[in-house]
């Protein structure tokens, strides 16, 4: 199973979680919510482990660890991940969200000097500033729209510009996932649990819904959950794969 947006780092126990997931062989993205946190976090994993860490500075937090950006430029090179970045315009941080756009552009800006990353993106209530940063960023990588929330015409608008959707239980239950699934190709999708922020009950890594939200989406595709699965494995490899050949190509001018 692949669950491609959890915050390992932040479960009670994180050790005992990241067990629990090498125990399943879950590939899993684990992201940070800040720079000082990335190093730590990278050191949880075994050195074989399907576990990849990706750098981050949280839209949430920018107002208060914007200072941390020259951090995140110096440790990019280090990773072949990003996340979680963006933005967010919810009531609670809509009043930060000049600020959050500086931080966002000088990211996407370092993503691209650094030959481009695969990006976890956070775009709550901002999914068309998000989609206009990355307009302004193409050499940045991969974006992979977590738990997206926007109008259709920005879903549409992204798989246009060739960004990528991470998918969890709470998203695929609500009443739009069925028109926002239909306007995503399916090899464009992976699947997430958010956790420990949705999808978990206690301490404990939620295997349960990420196997549950393979079954939502293969009732949403019309097939099995193993063939869901499938698919989803087919999209793992086609990203890594994507994302090897687009650094070659920015590294030989090419792009």
């Amino acid at each position: 199973m692949i669950d491609f947006h959890c915050h390992l780092d932040l479960f009670p126990r994180p050790q005992a979680v990241t067990s629990q997931v090498e125990a399943a062989r879950i590939y899993m993205l684990s992201v940070t919510t800040t720079p000082k946190a990335f190093a730590k976090t990278a050191r949880l994993p075994a050195k074989a482990s399907r576990i990849r860490t990706a750098l981050g500075l949280h839209p949430q937090l920018a107002h208060e660890r914007h200072q941390e950006v020259d951090l995140f430029c110096r440790l990019v090179s280090e990773t072949r991940y990003v996340g979680e970045i963006g933005l967010d315009g919810g009531n609670e941080f809509a009043r930060h969200i000049v600020l959050q756009k500086e931080v966002f552009n000088r990211l996407l800006r370092s993503c691209s000097d650094a030959g481009g990353k695969i990006l976890s993106i956070h775009s709550r209530h901002a999914s068309g500033e998000v989609l206009e940063a990355l307009k302004q960023h193409p050499g940045c990588g991969t974006p992979v729209l977590h738990w997206f929330t926007g109008s259709i015409r920005d879903a549409e608008r992204a798989v246009g510009m060739g960004a990528w959707f991470s998918v969890g239980l709470p998203m695929l239950r609500s009443k739009r996932a069925g028109s926002l699934l239909a306007k995503i190709p399916r090899e464009r999708i992976l699947t997430e649990t958010d956790a420990p922020f949705a999808s978990t009950k206690g301490d404990a890594y939620p295997h349960a819904a990420l196997s549950s939200a393979v079954a939502e989406l293969a009732k949403h595709w019309k097939c099995t959950p193993v063939d869901a699965q499938k698919t989803l494995a087919v999209n793992l490899r086609t990203m890594a794969e994507h994302g090897n050949t687009a650094r070659a190509l920015q590294r030989s001018h090419l792009v």
